[in-house]
């Protein structure tokens, strides 16, 4: 395990030799966790074709992450309610760091960089009352914690980074959860989730609240356009005979549109959420729904256009000039466009729930 003191001496020995960029770690386009076949965990980079550029071993079952925007770098959390995340260097497969969330609080699974890459944020939750938190690492302090402010709501799963800008969203669920598990959800008659705006130094901007007959609709995963439409998936925590929208869109300043399925295919999605992507166009937006063994299409408009099924599919990320690739429990890669979902390759592993897309990933 690399100290912190070893962390900066390596720091003042790149800035003396030439910086490695995700094309030292063969240019992939996604990050994705997986279960081996041994009952081991390990991290992948993945190119948009569905190879593998490198496999790095895990202590144990990864949720979701964040990539550096420039450097072959990658921040793995571990399931919720973790309370430990390793930052990786993805070119020599070494641990960098481990980063530890303050006494009382847990990781929820998710973070994001800052635009220049100096900054971690990580979405982090009171492990009594639910609130939520934003964590600040700073890289260049050997990724010390050097702050952190409210995320504005109850129970915070993903954060993002809007596109061009240090603005985060952030998706808080609403969902207090304890037990000995740290899973049992405590107030799902009370839950209040919503979709919050925040700058880098925790000032709200903007926040999207549910109505009342969909406040048990937990907002949990978000994906952002280039030019910062936002969509969010959710998960119906009510009754199971209600089935809700599980897809919304918004922009800054404006009312949400919540998108729905037609009626005789609701069921199909199971009431549950587990990704959301734009197309590699952004002519599209996509949910992935692993309990119902579905995608749904929308347009940008948030009109439905397509339900296809696909066994245990979770993983969703934009591709090309209009499509998305997607990831499964099962071991499948495959590219989804056209309408058509086209097999890709096929693994003896379980990808996990969520690919991590590299910006600053060079092409292959």
């Amino acid at each position: 395990m690399t100290t912190r003191r070893g962390f900066l001496a390596s720091l003042a020995a790149a800035a003396a030799a030439p910086s490695l960029t995700w094309a030292d770690a063969g240019s992939p386009e996604f990050l994705a966790a997986a279960k081996e076949p041994d009952g081991g965990f390990a991290l992948f980079g993945l190119t948009a074709r569905g190879q593998v550029t490198f496999r790095i071993p895990l202590p144990a079952r990864g949720h979701a992450g964040a990539g550096h925007p420039v450097r072959p770098e990658a921040v793995t959390f571990a399931r919720r309610p973790g309370t430990h995340a390793l930052v990786i260097d993805c070119v020599h497969g070494t641990v960098i760091q481990r980063l530890t969330a303050p006494g009382g609080h847990h990781f929820s699974g998710h973070g994001a960089f800052s635009a220049d890459g100096r900054t971690l944020f990580t979405a982090e939750i009171d492990s009594v009352t639910g609130l939520g938190g934003v964590g600040l690492w700073r890289r260049s302090d050997g990724y010390d914690r050097v702050g952190g402010f409210a995320s504005g709501g109850i129970g915070p799963h993903e954060l993002l980074r809007l596109p061009g800008r240090d603005i985060l969203v952030i998706a808080n669920g609403g969902i207090v959860e304890g037990g000995g598990d740290g899973r049992t959800k405590l107030n799902l008659d009370t839950m209040r989730p919503n979709l919050s705006y925040m700058t880098a130094d925790g000032e709200l901007l903007d926040r999207v609240d549910l109505p009342p007959e969909l406040r048990g609709n937990s907002i949990r995963h978000i994906a952002a356009h280039p030019d910062r439409q936002v969509a969010f998936a959710m998960q119906w925590e009510h009754d199971r005979a209600i089935r809700p929208p599980l897809l919304g869109l918004h922009r800054p300043g404006s009312a949400p549109r919540l998108c729905a399925v037609p009626d005789a295919l609701a069921p199909r999605l199971a009431n549950y959420a587990g990704s959301v992507s734009f197309s590699g166009d952004g002519a599209q937006v996509a949910i992935t729904c692993p309990k119902g063994g579905s995608i749904a299409i929308f347009d940008r408009s948030g009109a439905f256009i397509d339900l296809l099924a696909r066994a245990d599919v979770c993983g969703i990320g934009r591709i090309g000039s209009g499509g998305f690739l997607t990831t499964d429990g099962l071991g499948g890669l495959m590219e989804l466009s056209s309408g058509r979902l086209r097999p890709l390759a096929a693994f003896d592993r379980a990808w996990d729930n969520h690919l991590i897309g590299l910006r600053g990933a060079t092409t292959a």
